[in-house]
């Protein structure tokens, strides 16, 4: 390309041009009032106005008192189509959704909370309270039998066994010690 002679530029791009001469800078502040101040916005609702305007150039005149109105409406009808696009869509996810995920190791307790509980779901009622008793409430074998109202002997044997099932259910959801 010999840049001594630029190319000739058709009646469409002299519009372009003239348009953004001409109507950019106080379509950009009209814009920033309507956006409450979002520079980016504002400069992509204004591309897209004269994008618009360029699209329409058979039809517009560039010296019409009339273009800065027409100008004026189409991007307010481009922030107003932006808004209603917003609000049907879901929210996007920012960085402020991410700092309330728990933490990995929290994530990993939560995990293995789920697949213990599903797989003593598996066991026998039994087997079951056995377990809770002892495992998740602390109390010793002859503090379960009396919440449980069972003999001591019957209370290790349960537990003995019960654990023996959990771990094939735990196995079976691929969990493995």
């Amino acid at each position: 390309m010999d840049r001594r002679h630029p190319p000739e530029q058709g009646p469409e791009e002299e519009l372009m041009r003239a348009l953004y001469r001409e109507h950019a800078g106080p379509l950009l502040a009209y814009v920033m009032r309507l956006v409450a101040g979002d520079r980016h916005l504002a400069e992509d609702v204004v591309q897209e106005t004269l994008l618009r305007a360029w699209r329409s150039a058979s039809r517009l005149d560039p010296a019409a008192r009339s273009l800065r109105p027409w100008l004026v409406t189409v991007a307010r009808r481009v922030v107003i189509d932006g808004h209603r696009g917003r609000m049907t869509r879901p929210p996007e996810t920012g960085p402020a959704a991410l700092e309330q995920l728990p933490a990995e190791d929290e994530l990993d307790r939560a995990l293995r909370m789920m697949t213990i509980t599903d797989a003593l779901d598996d066991l026998t009622e039994s087997h079951r309270q056995v377990l809770i008793e002892t495992y998740f409430k602390g109390r010793s074998t002859t503090e379960a039998a009396a919440r449980l109202g069972v003999p001591p002997g019957t209370v290790r044997s349960r537990v003995f066994y019960a654990l023996r099932s959990l771990r094939i259910a735990l196995e079976e959801r691929g969990v493995t010690s």
